[in-house]
Protein backbone atom coordinates (compact mmCIF):
# COMPACT_ATOMS: atom_id res chain seq x y z
CA UNK A 1 0.00 0.00 0.00
CA UNK A 2 1.46 2.77 -0.87
CA UNK A 3 1.71 6.23 1.20
CA UNK A 4 2.93 9.44 1.36
CA UNK A 5 3.28 11.20 4.89
CA UNK A 6 4.08 15.35 4.57
CA UNK A 7 5.19 17.23 7.58
CA UNK A 8 7.05 20.10 8.49
CA UNK A 9 4.14 22.62 7.79
CA UNK A 10 3.22 24.93 10.22
CA UNK A 11 2.96 29.01 11.05
CA UNK A 12 6.14 31.23 9.84
CA UNK A 13 6.49 34.99 9.91
CA UNK A 14 6.63 36.22 6.22
CA UNK A 15 10.24 36.09 5.07
CA UNK A 16 10.90 32.64 7.41
CA UNK A 17 11.80 29.67 6.11
CA UNK A 18 10.25 25.96 6.11
CA UNK A 19 11.40 22.32 5.12
CA UNK A 20 8.44 20.04 4.39
CA UNK A 21 9.23 16.59 3.91
CA UNK A 22 6.83 13.34 2.30
CA UNK A 23 8.42 10.42 3.58
CA UNK A 24 6.93 7.54 0.94
CA UNK A 25 6.55 3.94 1.52
CA UNK A 26 4.85 1.03 0.11
CA UNK A 27 7.09 0.60 -3.62
CA UNK A 28 7.01 3.46 -4.32
CA UNK A 29 9.05 3.14 -7.96
CA UNK A 30 12.59 5.18 -7.93
CA UNK A 31 11.41 6.54 -11.44
CA UNK A 32 8.55 8.39 -9.72
CA UNK A 33 8.27 11.66 -10.77
CA UNK A 34 7.58 13.27 -6.61
CA UNK A 35 6.10 16.35 -6.50
CA UNK A 36 4.64 18.99 -3.90
CA UNK A 37 1.23 21.06 -4.76
CA UNK A 38 -0.57 23.30 -3.16
CA UNK A 39 -4.26 24.76 -2.42
CA UNK A 40 -4.89 27.74 -0.87
CA UNK A 41 -8.31 28.82 0.39
CA UNK A 42 -10.73 28.76 -1.94
CA UNK A 43 -8.75 28.32 -5.17
CA UNK A 44 -7.69 25.38 -6.97
CA UNK A 45 -4.36 23.08 -6.55
CA UNK A 46 -1.47 24.13 -8.26
CA UNK A 47 1.78 22.70 -9.02
CA UNK A 48 4.70 23.78 -7.02
CA UNK A 49 7.67 22.12 -7.71
CA UNK A 50 8.40 18.58 -9.40
CA UNK A 51 11.53 16.22 -8.99
CA UNK A 52 11.73 13.25 -11.75
CA UNK A 53 13.49 9.90 -11.24
CA UNK A 54 16.82 11.48 -13.09
CA UNK A 55 16.86 14.19 -10.66
CA UNK A 56 15.46 17.34 -13.36
CA UNK A 57 13.47 19.58 -11.60
CA UNK A 58 10.27 21.96 -12.67
CA UNK A 59 9.04 25.04 -10.74
CA UNK A 60 6.06 27.41 -10.74
CA UNK A 61 7.08 30.55 -11.59
CA UNK A 62 5.87 32.07 -8.43
CA UNK A 63 8.31 30.33 -6.53
CA UNK A 64 11.20 30.15 -8.44
CA UNK A 65 14.52 31.24 -7.05
CA UNK A 66 12.72 30.84 -3.32
CA UNK A 67 12.31 27.01 -3.15
CA UNK A 68 13.57 23.87 -3.84
CA UNK A 69 12.91 20.22 -4.25
CA UNK A 70 15.30 17.45 -3.74
CA UNK A 71 15.13 14.01 -3.05
CA UNK A 72 16.72 11.11 -1.15
CA UNK A 73 16.08 8.08 -2.78
CA UNK A 74 17.81 5.82 0.00
CA UNK A 75 15.26 7.13 2.27
CA UNK A 76 12.25 7.55 0.39
CA UNK A 77 11.68 11.13 1.29
CA UNK A 78 11.22 14.41 -0.92
CA UNK A 79 11.78 17.79 0.51
CA UNK A 80 10.27 20.81 -0.53
CA UNK A 81 12.52 23.86 1.35
CA UNK A 82 10.91 27.00 1.48
CA UNK A 83 12.50 30.28 1.73
CA UNK A 84 12.02 33.67 2.15
CA UNK A 85 7.96 32.97 2.44
CA UNK A 86 5.50 35.12 1.55
CA UNK A 87 1.57 35.56 3.35
CA UNK A 88 0.56 34.79 -0.22
CA UNK A 89 2.24 31.15 0.29
CA UNK A 90 -0.21 30.37 2.96
CA UNK A 91 -2.12 26.96 1.81
CA UNK A 92 -2.33 23.21 2.08
CA UNK A 93 1.03 21.94 0.40
CA UNK A 94 0.21 18.11 -0.98
CA UNK A 95 2.88 15.19 -2.03
CA UNK A 96 2.23 13.71 -5.06
CA UNK A 97 4.08 10.46 -6.77
CA UNK A 98 3.33 9.53 -10.15
CA UNK A 99 4.71 7.14 -12.58
CA UNK A 100 3.52 4.50 -15.38
CA UNK A 101 4.73 1.27 -15.73
CA UNK A 102 3.57 -1.88 -17.78
CA UNK A 103 1.22 0.48 -19.10
CA UNK A 104 -0.51 1.70 -15.89
CA UNK A 105 -0.86 4.88 -14.16
CA UNK A 106 -0.24 5.44 -10.54
CA UNK A 107 -0.44 8.38 -9.11
CA UNK A 108 -0.71 9.14 -5.35
CA UNK A 109 -1.57 11.99 -3.12
CA UNK A 110 -0.48 12.31 0.54
CA UNK A 111 -3.31 14.22 3.43
CA UNK A 112 -1.61 17.72 3.32
CA UNK A 113 0.42 19.88 5.70
CA UNK A 114 -0.83 23.43 6.37
CA UNK A 115 1.65 26.60 5.92
CA UNK A 116 0.45 29.61 7.29
CA UNK A 117 2.47 33.02 6.96
CA UNK A 118 1.57 35.81 9.03
CA UNK A 119 3.08 38.06 11.57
Amino acid sequence: QVQLVESGGGLVQPGGSLRLPCAASGGISSFARMGWYRRAPGKQRDLVAVISGDGSTNYASFVKVRFTISRDNAKNTVYLQMNSLKPEDKANYYCNAYWIAMGNDYNYWGQGTQVTVSS
